[in-house]
């Protein structure tokens, strides 16, 4: 709450300090502005001659305009520069040092143009600003681009035991698709330890977890909500990067999302985790690692051996005459052989096989016989 309240004082400060300085800048043009005779146009002395209000009526008409940019520029000058903050609070140390290095660079360059300009007499300062920023703009791109190696010249000690440069990539980065996020099993994965190493969520996921969270249709809008939602748990718990890593996507990256994240797992050596069978099998195709949710719950479930018995609910008719189809609390499918007129009631059934699929693992049993029934039969 306190860094929101600072935030916000400092957007206000900044767009007051903004409108005072256009609002002078606007006074001062106004009483320096002059412009000679043009053709039947009278010059701006002439005017001011002719009308001695006229210089009164030039600087406050250059005072309005300086407020009213003023007014419009603060504000949005002051949100980028949060949003510039915030921008640098989520940069890794390694990219702080090569930001600050370049910003240094890029004054050192624009120090001996500013004497150069110093003779111009108004527009000079203004080459120079525009110049300065350029050069403090590419500077940073510069040592960006450098990063490892500037690290490893100002902090020797930060390579690696075999002289490795340091990266700024986590180890075990996992990568979180959109579906994974939105099925929300994750988040107990996370709890019961299965899955270790850094969490990250690209930017162009999130966005797409946000379009879903802003659709018109509600089941979607509640997915995506529950999406969000359920990423505001994992970064309370556990180490979460969002959009950090974003930079290591190349510019010439597919547009859809899971080409994307299989070309982003690439670039970090890191891991995809999902529960999409199809984007599976195409990040495994393409030598990427892939942590299924899927794959893992159907590890976790229980093994049904041929002669267990059991005691399930027949919920609907199977595909094959007079079959009916129950489920387990895990969501495992059985098959009930002569169980559609069960449907409906519990009943005692008797395992006879099961059988993984790339669906998940399927049951059949066939419904066991009533004692009476049995001594009929003999």
């Amino acid at each position: 709450m306190r860094a929101a309240i600072s935030v916000r004082s400092f957007e206000q400060w900044f767009g007051a300090l903004v409108l005072l300085c256009m609002t002078a800048m606007g006074i001062t043009a106004g009483s320096v502005v002059r412009w000679p005779a043009y053709g039947s146009l009278p010059s701006f002395d002439q005017l001011c001659q002719a009308y001695p209000l006229y210089r009164s009526f030039t600087v406050a008409a250059f005072g309005i305009i300086g407020i009213i940019s003023g007014a419009v520029l603060g504000p949005k000058l002051g949100a980028a520069l949060v949003r510039l903050g915030n921008s640098i609070d989520q940069m890794s140390a390694r990219d702080k040092v090569a930001a600050v290095i370049g910003v240094l660079l890029g004054l050192m360059v624009t120090a001996p143009v500013m004497l150069l300009l110093s003779g111009m007499s108004r527009v000079g300062p203004l080459i120079a600003l525009i110049l300065g920023v350029a050069f403090v703009y590419l500077g940073v791109r510069y040592a960006l681009g450098m990063g490892d190696q500037l690290a490893a010249i100002f902090v020797p000690h930060a390579r690696g035991e075999h002289g490795a440069m340091p990266s700024s990539v986590p180890t075990s980065c996992k990568i979180l698709d959109t579906n994974v996020i939105i099925d929300g099993r994750i988040v107990d994965v996370c709890r019961a330890g299965f899955i270790e190493g850094t969490l990250y969520v690209p930017g162009f996921v999130l966005d797409e977890l946000q379009h879903i969270a802003d659709a018109a249709d509600p089941v979607r809008r509640t997915r995506g909500r529950r999406g969000l939602d359920l990423l505001a748990e994992l970064q309370a718990e556990y180490p979460l990067l969002v959009r950090n890593l974003d930079h290591f996507m190349p510019d010439r990256a597919p547009r859809e999302v899971d080409g994307r994240l299989v070309v982003l797992a690439k670039r970090l050596n890191g891991t995809i985790v999902t529960n999409d069978f199809n984007l599976n099998k195409v990040a495994s195709l393409q030598g990427v690692s892939v942590m299924n949710i899927n794959e893992l719950a159907n590890a976790l479930k229980a093994v049904m051996l041929p002669g267990e018995e059991m005691r399930v609910s027949v919920t609907r008719e199977g595909k094959e005459p007079n079959q009916g189809v129950a489920y387990l609390d895990d969501g495992t499918m059985i098959v009930i052989d002569d169980g559609r007129k069960h449907i409906g009631a519990d009943v005692e059934v008797t395992v006879t096989s099961a059988l993984q699929t790339s669906a998940g693992k399927m049951v059949f049993a066939r419904v066991k016989p009533r004692p009476e029934r049995a001594r009929d039969a003999e």
